[in-house]
Formats: structure tokens, sequence, C-alpha cells
């Protein structure tokens, strides 16, 4: 079987997150994305009735994901103190088998995506479930109008290619999951300028972790892309519901 393309690197990912984990030690660090998906991921335990007692939640930044009466197994691919390291794309060697596994904003930088989702799911109970959210297709269309302004006639790579919903739902039957679900939601923002937009991605880990990145930009690419940004930007998020067996 071929390997998958090597779209995103390791190395850089990990350089990524380690920058967020600082910069979210300032006072002013945004994380309203993170509180975002959190809260939905709380609001669709709720709906589906689902009360896990041992969970693994990778990539909460502030650890605002918490879950009542719940044994709470953290990791990151770039852990801090009380996590556990994870790289999705290996088998999950976590002791015994989690009623609940929630990603957030993670899995959009997996080269391998099916496989991580595969890995994932061997790591569930029978009955456990699957909640995985993260920006997917359609997202930051003002920053992406921005870099091509930027980059004028021959634009670099700068932003990551995107999963859609339909490609997400036909991911999770493809890995084995019981009742998939992909559905999609939008969270609107807006930035005072394309400097704090850049600087409240790279406080929530959103930086640039492409294999072969674009050059950085000139300052005359920079000042076209500032002139091209608009202040109200969006991101279409990206949620994975999949059960491992049956849900009795």
């Amino acid at each position: 079987m071929a390997s998958p393309p090597t779209i995103f690197s390791a190395l850089r990912r990990h350089h990524v997150r380690e920058r967020m984990r600082r910069l979210q030690m300032l006072p002013d660090a945004a994380h309203w994305l993170h509180e975002a998906l959190a809260a939905d991921l709380i609001e669709r335990l709720s709906f589906l009735r689902h009360a896990p007692r041992r969970a693994l939640i990778v990539g909460d930044v502030g650890h605002v994901l918490a879950l009542p009466d719940c044994a709470i197994v953290r990791a990151d691919p770039a852990p801090i103190a009380g996590e556990l390291s994870i790289d999705e794309q290996r088998p999950l060697e976590f002791g015994a088998p989690f009623d609940l596994i929630a990603s957030l904003a993670t899995l959009d930088t997996v080269n391998d995506l099916p496989g991580a989702l595969v890995h994932l799911r061997r790591a569930l109970a029978p009955g456990g479930l699957l909640l995985a959210s993260f920006a997917g297709a359609g997202s930051l269309p003002a920053l992406r109008t921005a870099m091509l302004a930027a980059d004028g006639e021959r634009p670099a790579p700068r932003l990551h290619p995107m999963v859609d919903v339909r490609a997400g739902a036909a991911l999770l039957q493809r890995c084995g999951y019981a009742d998939p679900v992909a559905d999609g939601w939008s969270l609107n923002v807006r930035f005072g300028s394309l400097t704090q937009a850049v600087t409240d991605l790279r406080a929530q880990g959103l930086g640039n972790v492409l294999a072969r990145p674009g050059p950085p930009l000139g300052r005359a690419a920079r000042a076209r892309a500032e002139a091209a940004f608009h202040s109200d930007e969006r991101f279409e998020i990206v949620t994975l519901t999949g059960w491992n067996g049956t849900q009795a």
C-alpha cells in the first residue's frame, strides 16, 4: 500500500504547538476558537446523552473541556505537564480503552487522516464515541484573499488544504465507525488588522505547518496583504461523530 503524501511537517507542527503554548501564557492570548470548539462538544455530548467514565482529550488548549464524573487523560502532539504525547498516526498506548475521544483542532494537520481515524477507533471501548472538530474547507476567506494579493501572479503555499463535510463523512464510514456523521457550523470573527489575525491564529496553534511552505512575505508583499485584508473573517468548523460498534 502506498504511503500517504507528506503534506504537513511533523516537526513544524510540533514547533507551532510549542509556540502556541508559550503564547498562551501571555495575559491577552487569544483562546476563543478552542473555547467555541469545547462548548460545542459539550453540547453534543448532552444531546447524545453520552456520559463517559473515561475520556481521552486531545489538543484542548487551556484544558477548557471539562467532563464531570469522568477520568480524563489529556494528550497533545506537543504536550505540557500533565499531558501525554500523541501521534494520531500511530496506535495509542494509553492503557484501557476510552468511552470518549475528543479531538480539538489537531486532526486537520495529519498526513494520514484515515489512518489516524482508524487508530482512534481502535482506542475506543465498545460503544465509545469519537468527537473531532477542526477548521474545514471554506475557512479563512479573508486571509486567503490577502495572501493571494500579497503574492500576485505567483501564489505560494501559505494556507493548508482543508477537509470538507462530505469528505469527512466518507472517511468515517471508510474507517469503520458506526453511525458516522459529519456536519459543519460557522464561527464568525472580526479582526482589527491582518497583524491581529496572524497573532490570534498563532496563539491558537493555527500557524503554517506545511512540509513545503512558501517564502516569508517581503515588505511590499506584506503591505499588499494588509491593504487587501478584510476585518470580517470566518471559520467553517467540521465536526466528525462516530461510534465504535453499537451504542448499546
